[in-house]
């Protein structure tokens, strides 16, 4: 009889985890369905200084022209050819997204005309051209 209630007793001193799981998966659940992602156009770009900006919001399709002029389209160098079929098959999945350019300051105006023309052909309406604060 003794055994018995030795038994009952530390049953009922045993901790529950259950509950507390329960919590801490909602808690990763809410963290990964809230959290917001960063698109990255592949290179870090030196970019020009501007004395007049104005804070562009919700850029979805980043392209980034490096010193030697490759087009780099998430983390990818892009044939100048093939930045067209790129920016439309971006828009499609994002339809009311915008598209910043990041320029190097090193990189010539041809590469950057390019992609202009590219996304004026894609017909992107919202285009920016990336710079640092003077």
């Amino acid at each position: 009889m003794k055994n018995r209630s030795l038994v009952e007793e530390e049953e009922e001193n045993e901790i529950n985890l259950t509950p507390m799981l329960d919590v801490v998966f909602i808690m990763l659940i809410f963290f990964i369905v809230t959290a917001s992602f960063i698109k990255e156009a592949g290179i870090e770009v030196e970019r020009p200084e501007a004395t007049t900006w104005n804070k562009m919001e919700d850029a979805n399709i980043l392209i980034a022209i490096s010193p030697s002029d490759e087009i780099w389209i998430d983390k990818k160098v892009i044939d100048p050819r093939a930045v067209r079929p790129t920016i439309e098959r971006l828009r499609a999945e994002n339809p009311k997204g915008s598209l910043v350019i990041q320029a190097d300051e090193e990189s010539t105006n041809e590469a950057l005309t390019i992609v202009m023309e590219a996304a004026k052909q894609a017909g992107v309406a919202n285009v920016a051209i990336s710079t640092t604060q003077d």
